[in-house]
């Protein structure tokens, strides 16, 4: 009867033993989880939204009480007219984004220099400028990483931020742009010239719909778009705004992104 009493005892403390190790393992596991989440906000919470079924959006602008705004310019066809775009950047000592496509940098990579020597941020547009919906996550992620990869070789920057063309997207686009480090980016004003509707609509569509935190879609060989641009930079500082590359608009932490407007807003502080 000892010996029973003495063995149940021991699997008793046995037991605990396991429930207090099990107990600290959960605990460890959640710090680092909860760790992870709050310093990578931006990879985890996507993947975790795509998980539930909660709608992803890019960033359309950003919520902020700062006149500031980004302008960026899209490559995708020639180049005509960028060598006079970076001399009016230059002489108004602006620095912006520009969202190069990798067939764009395979006919023009002197551009590409001249545009990162410039100052000038480089961000991610594709390789092929593809209906990234109607791609697999592996075709996409091929997409970015050729020519993310290629955007290095030439100037030494490592793109980080992406905007996918036609402005399409999807769940799999932005999770899958997480995964390879990208943040996706979109706009909240566009100047509409690729539709070359001349100089002026382009200016009045520009000002017009100014606020702070606006992300301003330009495209590198629109027709009117070197014409326009020094009319909209005068009206811009005249306003009191600082026109500045699109990642020093962005919140880097303690940030979301709603889901109805696409602002990216400052998390409020708890209480």
């Amino acid at each position: 009867m000892i010996a029973i009493k003495k063995k149940i005892i021991f699997q008793s403390f046995k037991l605990l033993g396991i429930k207090r190790r099990l107990i600290t393992f959960l605990a460890v596991l959640a710090l680092f989880l909860a760790g992870v989440y709050f310093l990578l906000p931006g990879v985890i919470q996507p993947v975790l939204n795509y998980a539930t079924g909660h709608r992803l959006v890019p960033i359309y602008y950003v919520e902020t009480p700062e006149k500031k705004v980004a302008f960026s310019f899209d490559a995708c066809w020639g180049a005509s007219y960028t060598p006079t775009l970076l001399e009016i950047l230059q002489e108004n000592n602006i620095k912006t984004t520009f969202f190069l496509t990798g067939f764009w940098v395979e006919k023009y990579p002197e551009m590409v220099k001249k545009i990162a020597e410039g100052g000038h941020e480089i961000g991610n547009h594709t390789y092929s400028h593809p209906h990234l919906n109607s791609l697999s996550e592996e075709e996409i992620k091929t997409e970015l990483e050729k020519v993310g990869n290629m955007i290095f070789e030439l100037t030494g920057q490592k793109p980080y931020l992406f905007r996918p063309p036609y402005g399409e997207y999807s769940n799999k686009v932005i999770t899958t742009a997480q995964k390879c480090n990208y943040q996706t980016i979109q706009w909240s004003i566009d100047s509409l010239d690729w539709k070359e509707l001349g100089k002026e609509p382009m200016v009045q569509r520009v000002t017009e719909n100014l606020h702070p935190g606006a992300i301003i879609l330009f495209h590198n060989n629109g027709t009117f778009t070197a014409e326009a641009l020094p009319e909209i930079i005068n009206f811009v500082k005249g306003e009191g705004y600082e026109i500045i590359p699109i990642s020093e608009l962005l919140y880097k932490d303690n940030y979301y992104i709603d889901s109805n407007s696409g602002a990216q807003k400052p998390k409020p502080p708890k209480e």
